[in-house]
């Protein structure tokens, strides 16, 4: 059986069978990208029906990478998912407390997930940063109550949790109320891979 090895035919290749999906949806060339990577990275065309994009996140993100933003996950899984090289080009570097020992034992006495106390935690270096969350539907509600009781705006929020326990509400109340621009996948659909895709999509457009 014969079958592509080199990994940009395979990417190129990806990319092709994806461009139909797109076609009547009236999107700009960058939004494509966007929407393309995460369907490439889910490996389901149907993320074409329920990805929403503000109408200034993509500059909005790409202009902070170029400046040298950092970005802050919800976990390790986001983290690792972001190319981290092409990060660094501009002086960011990607956060993640979600293993930290402070973080566990603080949520334990409070009695809320470790996501929130690393939110919490990051506090005023959210400011200016992007925000990736693909996990944790408590991430992104206490990152959207702290925007509302502080000053604290990031640049950017990719808020995509996964799951059926606040995730679509969470993505709901984001593309409700948020104060900043947003990427988002309505509904339980997302995840970590999803977060990653999205930032990454944004780090290989911007311009350095």
């Amino acid at each position: 059986m014969k079958y592509i090895t080199a990994p940009m035919a395979i990417e190129e290749r990806s990319m092709e069978i994806i461009a139909p999906y797109l076609a009547d949806l009236n999107l700009s060339p960058e939004a494509v990208k966007v929407f393309s990577r995460i369907i490439h990275a889910a490996g389901d065309p149907e993320y074409s029906k329920v990805i929403e994009i503000h109408p200034e996140a993509i500059q909005a993100g790409c202009r902070a990478l170029a400046a040298g933003c950092d970005i802050f996950c919800d976990v390790e899984m986001v983290r690792t998912g972001i190319n981290k090289t092409r990060l660094a080009e501009n002086g960011g570097t990607v956060h993640c407390l979600i293993g930290d020992g402070q973080v566990a034992e603080r949520a334990k006495e409070l009695g809320i997930t470790r996501s929130m106390v690393a939110m919490r935690t990051f506090g005023e270096k959210l400011h200016g940063s992007i925000v990736a969350i693909g996990n944790a539907p408590t991430a992104l509600f206490e990152v959207l109550n702290m925007m509302k009781e502080t000053n604290i705006r990031p640049a950017l929020i990719i808020g995509v949790p996964v799951g059926f326990v606040g995730a679509a509400e969470s993505k709901d109340f984001l593309a409700e109320t948020s104060p900043v621009p947003y990427i988002t996948v309505r509904g339980n659909k997302g995840g970590s891979p999803i977060a990653a895709a999205t930032t990454n999509a944004l780090l290989y457009m911007h311009k350095r």
